[in-house]
């Protein structure tokens, strides 16, 4: 009888593996917070589906490819100081509803700058008052603070947060201060900085990396001063080749600090992720010098990407273009420059990304919602370990604002409401499977589609159409039986009627969901938590048409 129970977990085992397959050394262990999925059914409307047409197009869905499991730190933000007290209950209670599982601390550059034990009058002795910037002139330094006292988030403020919400951290060490520090060994002190966090973490924390952007002319540290150089004996303008070896110097500190306290962590290297005419040496050559100075150090490599032309009014066309094509071009360039240095594949992270688009009101647009979701797919599709947007809160600087909710200081909108791409993304999730499948267009190459699989056997797609006329379209799934019903629900940008600018409707800062929404001039409907989803028979097929610069998330029972 025992052989018997064995057998069968052996086959239970073997059945379990077979829908979940190994990981991608892209992803590895990010998928180890990875867990079956089971569709919940939403409160239902009906729905109307278009008639059949031989126009329609047709989306075959395979549930027999797996492409990948989904790992869930695919869904995750950033969060950052100047986003103030993050435990405010309506915050909260967003921050829980989206269920990002990452949110990366303390604020892209300014971590370079952030000294996470210290307040404004407690830096070390060793911190400069000042700063070289690029072309080697000195500027006022301004630093971020563990303990501040300006309204800014503090660390345990943050640590509060995910504890509340249950989400995981992914912090990002001041490697800068390497650079920067004014004492005779300032790399040695900045590790020790940073190991001294991971003692004070205390194990809540797994996925940590060692600067922000260091490549970067407007990061600190990229240049020292000429004293600093002889002193130090650091080149004055930092290499790839340096940042690796201080990597090595920093991981050792961190390493030790976490088994310390019985922790495994693990540890991100600055990336680069493309190479572009205009690039100095020292950031085109920075993957040359890093990868083999960290000698396979790193346990994953740090990319950031914000897409479109820096600071240019870009159509709406070019975003989402640019959503659908530069993920695969940026994980093309990784890998081969992992080759190129004899360096085993690895993780990889995309922890910051956003666009660069201005001048519309692009960033806080309906536009960006289909964005978001076109670049989530396409990190799956690309198997990416980890993806986080760029930001939770940031300024509304006449609509040019990363922020995915409010700061309060957008004319008619409240504090902490979300924009349109929170809406987007929390519907992506909340009707994505566990695992990416296979799926193909006939008739159509402008939909984007993303299919995937629950555990609990449903079949789920994001529809996402970039075009300005609608599509209509049926789902063929190979080698499944629909149940009774689909669910969906439809995600639209309204035209603010009361701009008068040219781009109104093209970036339209309000979102319709099931033909709801906001009463603000921003934003959607303030249920979109309980708000019923649409709901057909799939008896006679499944038909769905996704609005122009729409999307359409959809799953059909087994």
């Amino acid at each position: 009888m025992n052989k018997i129970y064995a057998l069968l977990a052996l086959f239970c085992l073997l059945d379990h593996n077979r829908h979940r397959p190994a990981a991608a050394p892209t992803i590895g262990f990010f998928l180890d917070s990875w867990t079956e999925k089971n569709f919940i059914i939403p409160a239902t409307q009906p729905g109307a589906q278009p008639p059949a047409d031989k126009h329609t197009l047709v989306l075959t869905i395979d549930p027999d490819s797996i492409v990948t499991p989904i790992p869930p730190t695919i869904f995750g933000h950033n969060a950052d100081t100047w986003m103030g007290f993050m435990t405010l209950p309506v915050f909260l209670d967003h921050v829980k509803n989206l269920q990002p599982h990452i949110l990366r601390w303390p604020a892209g550059s300014g971590s370079d700058a952030y000294f996470w034990n210290a307040g404004p009058t407690t830096l070390p002795a060793d911190v400069p008052a000042t700063m070289t910037d690029k072309d080697g002139k000195k500027q006022p330094a301004q630093y971020f603070f563990g303990k501040p006292r300006n309204g800014f988030a503090s660390l345990d403020n943050y640590y509060e947060m995910l504890r509340l919400t249950g989400n995981e951290g992914l912090i990002t060490v001041n490697y800068g201060y390497a650079r920067y520090g004014t004492s005779a060994d300032p790399v040695a002190v900045a590790a020790h900085l940073a190991a001294d966090w991971v003692r004070y973490d205390h194990g809540r924390t797994r996925y940590w990396e060692i600067g922000n952007e260091n490549n970067g002319a407007w990061e600190y540290g990229y240049r020292i001063d000429d004293t600093a150089e002889s002193r130090i004996g650091q080149p004055r303008i930092i290499t790839g080749e340096l940042y690796g070896k201080h990597f090595r110097i920093f991981a050792d500190s961190m390493r030790k600090a976490a088994a310390g306290i019985g922790a495994r962590i693990y540890i991100g290297a600055v990336t680069m992720e493309a190479s572009h005419p205009w690039d100095l040496p020292n950031t085109r050559n920075w993957n040359s010098g890093m990868l083999p100075a960290t000698r396979d150090c790193a346990d994953y490599y740090v990319v950031h990407n914000y897409f479109t032309p820096y600071n240019q009014n870009s159509t709406a066309a070019e975003i989402l273009h640019a959503a659908a094509a530069i993920p695969a071009e940026q994980m093309r360039y990784v890998t081969q420059a992992l080759h190129d240095n004899g360096v085993p594949l690895k993780p990889v992270a995309m922890d910051e990304w956003n666009m660069f688009a201005r001048g519309s009101r692009q960033q806080v647009s309906n536009t960006s919602g289909l964005f978001a979701v076109i670049i989530l797919g396409e990190a799956l599709r690309n198997k990416y370990g980890l993806a986080a947007r760029w930001d939770l809160m940031n300024g509304w600087d006449g609509g040019n604002d990363h922020g995915l909710f409010s700061a309060g200081d957008e004319p008619g909108v409240r504090r902490f409401s979300p924009r349109p791409s929170f809406y987007y993304l929390y519907y992506l999730q909340k009707m994505m499977g566990d695992r990416l499948i296979h799926s193909s267009i006939a008739g159509d190459t402008t939909l984007k589609a993303y299919a995937s699989v629950f555990s609990s056997g449903e079949i789920g797609a994001a529809l996402v159409n970039p075009g300005t006329t609608p599509l209509a379209l049926r789902l063929d799934i190979r080698h499944f039986h629909p149940g009774k019903n689909f669910y969906w629900y439809t995600l639209a940008g309204e035209a603010d009627t009361a701009s008068a600018a040219a781009s109104a409707n093209e970036f339209p800062r309000k979102v319709l969901v099931n033909n709801k929404t906001s009463t603000a001039p921003a934003g959607g409907p303030a249920d979109y938590a309980t708000l019923p989803a649409y709901a057909a028979p799939a008896a006679h097929g499944i038909y769905i048409t996704v609005p122009a610069r729409g999307a359409v998330f959809v799953v059909v029972e087994k």
